[in-house]
């Protein structure tokens, strides 16, 4: 067992079989589901309308986010031309990098301690579905990593903060702010706090703490962003302040859950890694013969990532609107956990057999049943046809090209069908037939329950249905391509 999981063979297996379910776990892709469609729309209305501080969604509500993601996105697609890997690359990239960052930290616990790390970021049920989402998840647990390491990086070498380690720590907590706000202080300023108390009086308490001046400063960064929200955008207070952060504390507004939410979805998501380290972390703290209790000591970079990592969890559990990808940005702090505890265990002789055995066995088992998963996952998403409107948007979008046709989109319910054709606002029913009448639009994608109240409004003859997608989305309808009878 010690000669595999020390092998270069192994560690390039496991890099390598991660990077490729990052990749495909989520074929084949489309925009109708996890909000997708929202975070997508940002940066195609920055593109296509120049709106690069404040957007809205496809419905036309002030987008809820702050705009960083999506001025990533909006660069790929100015260097790629592709709205699909400008949508999907950054978070693709956020967690390569996420995965080799986690490896370099924990090469000092050692080879297993690294492979065991590293695959327990890797094989689990979060990350490879969350790597090719368009959403802020990954990006935003890369951001909140990387201030982790560079404390983690204080905490070991013992040394003070510099300037350049303030600006550095400024610039990634002005990331964060502009990727999701300030739930960037959840995940660290709780678990900033445990440790200088565990550590209050030692010189290491003093080298976690880098001043107040970053935190500061980029919370001012987020707060200049919703100042020139509240001015000039209308509905910002609204929807943004309101209803988006306010609103997470109130029952009312969104779907509250249980204070132990998240626990039960994190044993389950992060399986077999979560069992993994409960079954070390009690063989840590084992009984003597004698029936006294000792324990290995918790050194403190392990108190640490300890605090780092159950801290956000504690703090999250207390807001009453949960989601469990909201607490994805632990995940990483406890693999590094997870690789702290082994090379603790493993500094005992008699102990090293059944860690590496341990660890071995978790690693081919999470490779094993998540590959297995993630074929059956494309398999069935592929014969349900659940990119039915990604594949029905591209043929309009060709149709029409190769037509010089002008068109519009009727309907809303189903956000990325607007994404899929290349527009960037649905047209009501009384305005589409106004445009189709005046002779504005040479064709329409309508939603099969908008054709009814539609097709008496249109003048001219029937339209002729060019394209009909397969049902699909939430409510599996259909959309349809019509043209006019002499554009047919």
């Amino acid at each position: 067992m010690t000669g595999f999981l020390t092998s270069r063979i192994t560690l390039w297996s496991v890099l390598a079989l991660a990077v490729v379910l990052f990749a495909i776990t989520n074929l084949p892709w489309h925009l109708d589901d996890y909000d997708q469609a929202k975070q997508a729309f940002t940066s195609f209305e920055m593109v296509e309308r120049g709106h690069w501080f404040y957007q809205h969604t496809p419905n036309w509500w002030v987008a809820t986010k702050p705009p960083l993601v999506g001025w990533v996105s909006a660069g790929v697609f100015a260097v790629t031309r592709s709205w699909e890997l400008a949508w999907r690359l950054p978070s693709f990239l956020a967690a390569i990098a996420l995965l080799l960052l986690l490896l370099r930290s924990a090469r000092p616990y050692g080879q297993i301690a690294a492979l065991t790390g590293i695959g327990a970021f890797g094989f689990n049920l979060f990350v490879p579905r969350l790597a090719s989402l368009v959403r802020t998840d990954m990006p935003l647990a890369l951001v909140l990593f990387a201030i982790g390491q560079l404390i983690l990086d204080k905490i070991r070498t013992r040394t003070g903060w510099t300037n350049r380690d303030r600006l550095h720590l400024f610039l990634l907590l002005s990331a964060g702010m502009l990727i999701k706000g300030p739930i960037v202080y959840v995940f660290l300023l709780p678990a900033l706090l445990a440790f200088k108390w565990r550590w209050r009086g030692s010189e290491v308490a003093a080298s976690a703490w880098s001043g107040w001046l970053p935190w500061l400063l980029s919370f001012l960064v987020f707060l200049l962003w919703v100042a020139g929200g509240i001015l000039f955008v209308p509905e910002f207070t609204e929807h943004v302040v309101l209803r988006e952060f306010a609103g997470r504390f109130n029952e009312g507004v969104h779907r509250s859950q249980p204070f132990y939410f998240y626990l039960p979805h994190l044993l389950h998501r992060w399986a077999p890694w979560s069992v993994l380290l409960i079954g070390l972390s009690i063989l840590a703290w084992r009984r003597t013969g004698d029936g006294s209790t000792r324990s290995l000591s918790i050194s403190p970079e392990t108190f640490w990532l300890l605090a780092w990592g159950l801290g956000g969890l504690l703090v999250m559990s207390f807001v009453p609107s949960k989601r469990i990808d909201r607490i994805f940005p632990i995940v990483p702090p406890l693999c590094l956990l997870l690789a702290a505890v082994i090379a603790s265990i493993r500094e005992k002789e008699r102990w090293k057999p059944i860690v590496d055995r341990a660890c071995a066995i978790a690693l081919i088992l999470s490779m094993v049943l998540l590959s297995g998963y993630t074929v059956r996952k494309i398999a069935v998403a592929s014969s349900q046809k659940r990119d039915a409107f990604a594949e029905f948007g591209r043929a309009v979008v060709k149709e029409a090209a190769g037509n010089h046709w002008r068109y519009g989109v009727v309907g809303g319910e189903d956000e990325g069908m607007l994404l899929y054709v290349r527009q960037t606002e649905f047209l009501e029913p009384h305005q589409a037939a106004a445009d189709w009448n005046g002779g504005k639009l040479d064709a329409l994608v309508v939603a099969e329950d908008e054709m009814a109240g539609l097709l008496p409004r249109l003048r001219d003859g029937e339209p002729k249905k060019i394209l009909t997608s397969n049902p699909a989305g939430r409510y599996r309808k259909r959309y349809f391509l019509l043209a006019r009878p002499t554009s047919s």
